[in-house]
């Protein structure tokens, strides 16, 4: 992947919370409001600074990610290889892209972004 468009605005995430996570072999999947992720590369979970929880393909997610459901999201910040979201509970969930192959789709309102 080419990296994290600059001008990605995820700022509709903003507010919103996700109520279902969906997992599949190789993938995680997320909405906030009108934004769908699904995520290929690894998920980090933090919380004052500490790993509470992990996922990536292959592997369960932590039991830390049920904390992201119906937690509204107050910051989110898009950079060059990570998308960090920062949740009402002090929890920080870290989406962060692969050097190596394709990582992530993002989806708005249905239309693909990237």
């Amino acid at each position: 992947m080419d990296g994290i468009p600059d001008d990605l605005d995820l700022s509709p995430v903003v507010g919103k919370f996700t109520t279902q996570i969906r997992v599949g072999q190789f993938d995680l999947q997320f909405d906030f409001g009108r934004v769908r992720f699904a995520v290929w590369s690894a998920v980090k979970l933090f919380r004052a600074g500490r790993q509470v929880g992990f996922w990536e393909p292959g592997r369960w997610p932590d039991a830390a990610f049920f904390d992201i459901m119906n937690t509204e999201v107050r910051r989110c910040e898009v950079g060059d290889r990570a998308i960090v979201f920062e949740f009402e509970s002090d929890l920080v969930m870290h989406v962060e892209e692969s050097t190596e192959h394709e990582s992530m789709e993002i989806w708005i309102d249905g239309q693909w972004i990237i």
